[in-house]
């Protein structure tokens, strides 16, 4: 009995000492990636699905891909990917990034209980550690890991942005001409870019360091056409159109410049192709429907917003077709908060106004878990809606005023303030809660940074007040 206890003790003591080994390493173990549950599928089929640039980025899809075999508790799963890693580490310029994939490798070989498995990989980022004469036993501080860590935390997406963008930063303070880094803190830019005011120059600086890379000259046409750059933007969109593989999701970014230049019917060509290589594509899928109610818009736009007879027609087929794609994209995705808001657009459009509110009631219970530009988007979006289509003023009024306590610069921020204001003064001309729309108003001037007519709206509405109540 004492033997066995003996044993014991003696494996709980390996065991402890390989784990505080394991805590040293840079790899997926030890960088703290946030993932949510309901993520975790459309994560596989995004890594799955991603067109790898290199054999750096490709050993990277393989390291992540076995991180989330492991959370699923796949740990044989996991091996498997990081055998496919492991093959692709070859070369003395890969000996670094090694690094992460054997990192990996220990952790899921201690998690299997192969404790033995364990300590050869800890010893194989031990040797280089020594080779390069890291201060660290198991840890080594470089470029390569930190732009490694940077395209996991954006593969992750949400929350993780932001850290990637640190990632990708301090590998260029290493390497600030190096292509990969500039691409991976270009996209990441790009990704978080809701004011159009960050990602510009990173991208033109990562398309001049990867020419044949078309999925960064397309970001950056998007950006430019944000920016109202159209000229330059066709030229980028040109030069990328005949470098694009023909199983690509890049083809959706393509269509997303098409539709927006309105150009709906060469949109919905570059989808359609795209979609019988991916036809289970969350992304395809919500990018045919916007190009569907794109399509309403225009058809209402050219009538007058008054359709009739064979345009009535062609306007009501493209929002059945717009509601069926944005249905199908919650079906593969019930938690993609941007097609709740489209669909339920589209369903205040044919009058479906129950199933509208239902859409939108869905979208605003997400709130709590939605970065904050997207929370000032769906503020914005749903105070429309009642605005126009529920004619409640009110309701939409106390929507716009949540979107604007939300401190935060984007596109939506300056559509709330603009949208608030001419609520505010068509209500004053119709001598409609004038103490109200002043007291707005004043609001509205202060966020845009005018004290001076901020002012004049607050001394006016106490004006008002004083005449409205003498005795007080």
């Amino acid at each position: 009995m004492r033997g066995n206890h003996s044993r014991k003790s003696s494996e709980e003591s390996r065991r402890n000492l390989i784990h505080d080994s394991l805590v040293e390493l840079r790899c997926h173990f030890t960088w703290e990636l946030v993932i949510k549950d309901n993520y975790m599928p459309d994560l596989e089929a995004k890594i799955l699905e991603t067109e790898f640039l290199d054999t750096n980025y490709n050993m990277g899809m393989h390291n992540l891909m076995a991180y989330v075999r492991h959370l699923k508790g796949e740990q044989e799963e996991a091996l498997q990917s990081l055998k496919e890693a492991e093959a692709l580490i070859e070369g003395e310029q890969l000996g670094k990034r090694s690094l992460v994939t054997w990192g990996n490798c220990a952790w899921v070989h201690y998690h299997r209980g192969s404790l033995a498995e364990a300590q050869i990989y800890l010893d194989k980022v031990e040797n280089v550690c020594r080779e390069f004469a890291s201060p660290f036993r198991y840890r080594m501080e470089c470029a390569e890991i930190d732009c490694e860590e940077g395209w996991a935390l954006l593969k992750c997406g949400g929350s993780n942005c932001t850290r990637a963008m640190a990632c990708f930063a301090k590998a260029l303070q290493e390497e600030p001409e190096n292509p990969e880094y500039n691409a991976g803190y270009a996209i990441t830019a790009f990704r978080m870019d809701f004011s159009n005011e960050i990602s510009l120059e990173p991208l033109r600086k990562a398309v001049r360091l990867n020419p044949e890379d078309p999925h960064l000259k397309v970001l950056l046409a998007l950006k430019l056409q944000d920016l109202g750059k159209q000229d330059e933007a066709e030229k980028h969109i040109e030069e990328a159109l005949p470098k694009i593989p023909s199983r690509n999701n890049i083809f959706g970014y393509v269509a997303k410049f098409y539709r927006r230049k309105g150009c709906v019917e060469e949109a919905l060509e570059f989808l359609e192709r795209a979609l019988k290589t991916k036809p289970s594509s969350v992304y395809l899928h919500f990018q045919i429907g916007l190009c569907h109610k794109s399509r309403v818009f225009q058809i209402k736009e050219a009538t007058n917003m008054h359709p009739k007879g064979k345009d009535r027609e062609r306007a009501d087929q493209s929002i059945r077709s717009a509601i069926y794609y944005f249905e199908k994209t919650l079906d593969l995705k019930p938690t993609y908060e941007r097609a709740y808001i489209d669909l339920a657009e589209m369903y205040a459009e044919s009058k479906q106004f129950e199933e509208a509110e239902e859409a939108f009631q869905k979208v605003l219970s997400m709130l709590s878990n939605l970065e904050v530009h997207m929370q000032q988007e769906i503020h914005f979006r749903y105070g429309k809606f009642q605005q126009f289509h529920m004619k409640s003023e009110n309701i939409a009024i106390t929507h716009y005023l949540k979107g604007l306590k939300i401190e935060v610069t984007s596109i939506f921020r300056d559509k709330l303030l603009k949208a608030l204001q001419k609520l505010a003064e068509r209500r004053m001309q119709q001598n409609v809660h004038v103490l109200e729309s002043l007291s707005l108003l004043g609001f509205v001037y202060r966020l845009k940074g005018d004290t001076r007519k901020a002012m004049s709206c607050y001394e006016k509405a106490l004006r008002l007040t004083e005449e409205l109540n003498p005795e007080f």
